[in-house]
């Protein structure tokens, strides 16, 4: 079965070698058929500690790292521009 790949905003960067990436949806909401805005958190490795706040990355499902660390960093689609 091929891996999953997601596209996503790194929200944190304070751990080493770990980002927590948000993958933001929109879903229904089955009773008044609204649509709400959600967000899925993954935590993502990243071995050389290359991205930062507010890059926008894809990453890749992969074997479990940690307790809550369960994909990998695969590339980055674009940088973050610091402002300042």
């Amino acid at each position: 079965m091929p891996k999953m790949k997601m596209v996503g905003v790194v929200k944190s960067d304070k751990t080493s070698k770990t980002r927590r990436v948000e993958i933001p949806r929109t879903k229904k909401y089955p009773k008044y058929g609204k649509y709400v805005r959600t967000r899925t958190v993954c935590y993502v490795h990243d071995e050389n500690n290359e991205t930062a706040c507010g890059d926008v990355v894809e990453i890749e499902e992969s074997r479990p790292m940690s307790k809550t660390k369960r994909w990998t960093l695969l590339r980055i689609v674009k940088k973050a521009e610091n402002i300042g």
